[in-house]
């Protein structure tokens, strides 16, 4: 996954210290119920489509960025559905991470799936019943968005 360029500026003053950053994620459910997924680049794990807010972005629009560049579909944002502090991570470079990650519900709403070759391996629609192995958090979060009401998931 490329770094975006406001984060390279930032590491080159905080090196490899922890950086709290705000990802965003998109649970896109189709009319049938299915999960839009793609297989992530980096480490070949399939997952909802995601990223980081970038400064002055706002996380619905980032979203939709982020649904956009991955998976070519166009998706309009329903509601919240998850608020989470995610465990601090460090990537094999040794850069440390710890993303408050807001996952919102999404419809698709036009564009054509595709593989952006960058970012994203492969691109699918899976019922909730036939998800490939993916993180428990990531599972979690498609949970949250599925559930009927329109109350975000948040830790307590």
């Amino acid at each position: 996954m490329p770094v975006p360029e406001f984060l390279r500026k930032l590491r080159r003053h905080v090196g490899h210290d922890l950086l709290p950053l705000v990802g965003v994620t998109a649970v896109v459910l189709d009319g049938g119920g299915r999960v839009l997924l793609h297989r992530r680049s980096d480490d070949g794990r399939w997952a909802t489509p995601g990223g980081i807010l970038e400064p002055g972005e706002q996380p619905a629009r980032a979203v939709v960025r982020e649904v956009r560049e991955e998976t070519g579909v166009l998706v309009e944002v329903e509601r919240l559905a998850t608020v989470i502090g995610q465990e601090p991570h460090t990537y094999p470079n040794g850069d440390q991470v710890q993303f408050l990650d807001l996952a919102f519900r999404c419809r698709p709403v036009g564009g054509e799936l595709r593989v952006d070759g960058d970012e994203s391996l492969d691109v699918g629609w899976f019922a909730p019943d036939r998800l490939p192995r993916m993180a428990d958090r990531i599972l979690e979060r498609i949970r949250c968005a599925r559930e009927p009401g329109g109350e975000p998931h948040y830790e307590r």
